[in-house]
């Protein structure tokens, strides 16, 4: 009875710290999506964004809320969607060219071609020469030197994307410096883009290189291409600087298709700048992350930029969440990797070991009791040094298989070269720059830390084990039998070795893991390392002990036996 006392004691504490282990929402390589939905509470939706817009009368912004809204299935979509129909009934003109705007509707108005329902590019708009003419000539009325160092760019000539504006072809640059200039005399540019264009049409201006200044104005021509001037003012006001601006051309122009989930994190965030860098980090699943996190609002949007992670959703621990039992700490436990993440997942990885070493004491206790033949084998304590090594090794073997995107290879892509016409700057080299390859990938950095983590581990029970040895009370002819019967136990570490080796090539045979020769070969060389030093270092020197001990003549014997 007592023993089965002592297991019940042992695990069912060990079960219940496991399962709170799960609980808890803290992961070394992605945010869970409930420290999102905490971080969401109290903060403005998708659809409160939207509704704000509607009522400032910029309904081409809140269409493209509403997509967002519609494409990730946000449960609210249909207040905002009733709203802007509203909206768009009363003022039909203002969903072709987004609103927003009373200074431009004259502009707007002009045009016989705009169509009467819809969405219009302003790209499209802009580059109609009647059009074209209309914006230069608000333009030239505006005291701002900004304005007046775009316009002078008309004149360029050592241009090198665009072909200059006094060519057949020099309406892409004239259109170009049209909506460029409309953004700036609207105030509808940030204060350090707009310097950064002034800085770059001055030097370009006085002889200077104009494809960066170029380049600006590409971006913000793609744009439009792609969004009506009350969308293209509300997207391009958060921006700060001129690598942002590419950053987010670039993955628009990629993406084009989920350019309404790019506006709404941008619109909810308001950092354009981390939006372009998590999906440049993350270039296969950030986009799908990033339209999971608008159904949290503001605040998640913001925390999942700010951890700059991959999104993970527990589905099992989410509902074990919810249950009474356990609704209260994992309400806290969210709250905590919410506030404070390391803390958070330091006390995921403590559940974890200390649901271990219970279980680990449940099964000693499980053990039938020693005979009177193994009494003398008892060394009192050592069973705990047993379930510390069985702890860690129960909190590696659960974080292999509850850690998300553990081996995840990094997915950061870089931009290709910026556009550059040969024909009309200069020579284009030809071919690519090289891509320099790393051979340590992060599989093949997880696959060396594993199999070093398991070898150490089983060295330390070897060493456990010779000491328990060590100092059992009994003869030393004995303790040399006992160490010739734990031979296996003392090779162990080559035949995890071996297997280690062998079960990767079969992977890589496989195809399910690249082919890492490095990652293969050293489960072998750390068994073989391991196995060495403890033989020769600890195992032997033992060994030559109990030799002296059990071959001295009894009176020797008696001389050098230890005191106790």
């Amino acid at each position: 009875m007592r023993r089965v006392t002592g297991f019940l004691i042992c695990a069912i504490p060990g079960l219940v710290m496991l399962v709170c282990g799960l609980l808890v929402p803290a992961h070394l390589r992605a945010v869970d999506s409930g420290v999102l939905q905490r971080a969401g509470i109290n903060t403005a939706s998708l659809a409160d964004r939207g509704l704000t817009l509607v009522r400032q009368n910029k309904l081409g912004a809140a269409e493209l809320l509403l997509r967002a809204a519609q494409m990730e299935g946000l449960p609210d979509w249909h207040r905002l969607g009733l709203a802007l129909t509203n909206s768009a009934l009363q003022h039909p003109r203002w969903m072709v060219w987004g609103g927003g705007d009373p200074r431009l509707e004259r502009l707007f108005a002009s045009d016989p071609l705009l169509p009467k329902s819809g969405s219009e590019p302003f790209t499209d708009f802009a580059v109609r020469e009647e059009n074209r003419a209309v914006a230069f000539e608000l333009l030239r009325d505006s005291a701002l030197p900004t304005i007046r160092e775009v316009l002078q760019c008309r004149a360029l000539t050592n241009t090198a994307v665009f072909s200059p504006s006094q060519s057949a072809a020099g309406q892409a640059l004239d259109t170009a410096l049209a909506i460029c200039g409309l953004l700036l005399e609207g105030g509808h540019l940030s204060g350090g883009l707009s310097d950064a264009v002034f800085q770059l049409a001055g030097a370009s201006n006085l002889g200077g290189d104009a494809q960066r200044l170029e380049q600006v104005l590409l971006d913000l021509m793609s744009l439009g291409q792609r969004l009506n001037w009350g969308q293209l003012v509300e997207f391009v006001s958060q921006i700060q600087d001129v690598e942002t601006l590419r950053l987010l051309a670039n993955l628009v122009r990629r993406n084009e298709g989920q350019l309404p989930v790019v506006f709404a994190a941008v619109q909810l965030s308001g950092k354009p700048a981390q939006v372009a860098a998590y999906l440049m980090n993350f270039s296969q699943t950030g986009m799908k992350d990033l339209g999971a996190s608008l159904r949290f609002g503001t605040g998640g949007v913001s925390e999942l930029l700010q951890r700059n992670r991959r999104l993970h959703s527990y589905g099992f621990a989410q509902r074990l969440a919810g249950q009474a039992p356990f609704g209260v700490f994992g309400s806290f436990a969210t709250d905590l990797c919410w506030r404070k993440p390391g803390l958070g997942l330091t006390m995921k990885w403590l559940l974890y070991l200390a649901g271990g070493f219970l279980l680990a004491a449940a099964l000693h206790f499980a053990r039938p009791a020693a005979s009177a033949l193994e009494r003398p084998l008892q060394v009192r304590g050592f069973h705990v040094a047993r379930e510390v090594l069985f702890a860690l090794g129960f909190l590696l073997v659960v974080l292999l298989l509850s850690e998300p995107f553990l081996a995840q290879e990094s997915q950061r892509v870089e931009l290709p070269f910026r556009l550059r016409l040969p024909t009309v700057g200069g020579v284009a080299p030809a071919g690519t720059p090289g891509v320099t390859r790393s051979i340590m990938n992060q599989l093949s950095l997880l696959t060396l830390l594993l199999f070093f983590v398991l070898q150490a581990l089983l060295y330390t029970a070897c060493l456990v084990k010779l000491a328990e040895i060590r100092r059992q009370n009994l003869p030393s002819r004995i303790k040399l039998k006992l160490l010739d019967n734990e031979d296996h136990l003392f090779d162990a570490g080559l035949y995890l070795g071996f297997a280690g080796t062998i079960i990767s090539l079969i992977l890589v045979s496989l195809g399910v893991i690249q082919p890492s020769l490095m990652a293969a070969y050293s489960s072998t060389s750390f068994g073989i390392i391991f196995v060495s030093v403890f033989k020769i270092c600890h195992l032997r020197p033992l060994r030559r002990k109990l030799v002296l001990d059990a071959e001295a003549p009894p009176a020797v014997a008696t001389r050098l036996a230890p005191t106790t």
